[in-house]
């Protein structure tokens, strides 16, 4: 047990280090002194009262979803259902391991009983993640007429894939839709990115000032969610 406790802190440290470009011979130390190198690098490096609950949560975010696909990948083996498949093409994508995700997505899609709605959002999603924006368009070409598409997740990706293959206009249009007030704080941060960068500044400017006025009525779960997201549109503001 102490082993595993040993590798699992040695891991989180090497990822630490690697993630915020620390110099490398921590890394050598790291590795070459497990316990004693990881324990001086949370020391000296990571640890603070203010950063525990941070630690915490980084390391919870390595371990958890590796446990859940190692499982996930159990099953499949054992049982290569429909639902299987897609659960762990899920787990995949949450990791961001596209790679892995897509294969399972593309096989899951292929069984005509199922409607396979999900899983194209899905590959949308993750040929996004690999800047395959040719086959995000294809992808979500192919659900458009669909109503869950709307004001989907997928559909917001659909538009920035767009705008990376040069549709600018259709871009625009498909972005636009996203624009709901109370919600959507983040996509309409990257509408109202996208209108600078296209020369729609005041419009820009009123999605700016919408999101800033909502924000004040915010609750306070929600002002902590979105508290990163806010003081990007308080930043771009500013150069109005």
């Amino acid at each position: 047990m102490y082993y595993y406790l040993i590798l699992i802190l040695q891991g989180f440290c090497i990822y630490h280090a690697i993630k915020n470009r620390n110099n490398y011979y921590w890394i050598f130390l790291i590795f070459f002194l497990p316990a004693i190198g990881a324990i001086i690098y949370l020391v000296t490096q990571v640890y603070n009262k203010n950063d525990a609950d941070k630690i915490q949560k980084e390391i919870t975010s390595i371990l958890v979803p590796t446990k859940k696909v190692k499982d996930l990948e159990k099953q499949l083996a054992f049982s290569e259902t429909y639902q299987n498949r897609v659960n762990l093409a899920d787990a995949y994508l949450e990791m961001k391991d596209y790679n892995n995700a897509i294969p399972h997505y593309e096989i899951a899609i292929k069984d005509k009983s199922q409607k396979g709605l999900h899983e194209t959002k899905q590959l949308v999603k993750a040929y996004y993640g690999l800047q395959d924006y040719k086959q995000v368009i294809n992808y979500a070409e192919s659900i458009k007429a669909e109503p869950e598409f709307e004001n989907s997740k997928a559909q917001f990706i659909y538009g920035l894939a767009l705008e990376e293959e040069g549709h600018i206009e259709l871009a625009e249009a498909t972005l636009r839709k996203i624009d709901l007030r109370y919600s959507n704080y983040e996509e309409r941060l990257i509408l109202a990115q996208f209108l600078i960068k296209h020369n729609k500044r005041e419009e820009a400017k009123d999605i700016l000032n919408e999101i800033l006025t909502e924000s004040q009525n915010m609750t306070k779960p929600n002002r902590k969610l979105y508290r990163t997201t806010i003081q990007e549109v308080q930043k771009l503001i500013q150069t109005f």
